[in-house]
């Protein structure tokens, strides 16, 4: 059973960069689409990047796009997602989530899919 971990959070001032890893256990990678997800308080949860197995056809929500970039390298098992320019509406519980990969294309799986295997979670704060 695919398991995922999260970490790479933290505290970072406005304009300031952080890179996050989905890292998973359990079974390969490559056999799953790849989300990463926010939950902050009193919002809905945002798929803010979706990954797809090649690497190919990536999503961006609007809110990102342009300052978080996903990758992955699937011999590793890790995903990562590089946030640069954070400003304070990017504080949240950041998620990554996973869906076979024949079950969803990267958009459908930041904005409907619902992810199978979830990690707990790492926390982002942007502050001065």
């Amino acid at each position: 059973q695919l398991q995922l971990v999260e970490s790479g959070g933290g505290k970072v001032q406005p304009g300031g960069s952080l890179k996050l890893a989905c890292t998973a256990s359990g079974d390969s990678l490559d056999k799953y689409i790849i989300g990463w997800y926010r939950l902050a308080p009193g919002k809905e949860r945002e798929g803010v990047a979706c990954i797809p197995r090649n690497s190919l056809g990536l999503y961006y929500a609007d809110s990102v796009k342009g300052r978080f970039t996903v990758s992955r390298d699937n011999s590793k098992n890790t995903v990562w997602l590089q946030m640069n320019n954070l400003n304070a509406e990017d504080t949240a519980i950041y998620y990554c989530g996973a869906l076979e990969w024949y079950r969803a294309v990267a958009e459908s799986m930041c904005r409907s899919s619902r992810p199978e295997s979830w990690g707990q979670g790492t926390q982002v704060t942007v502050s001065s």
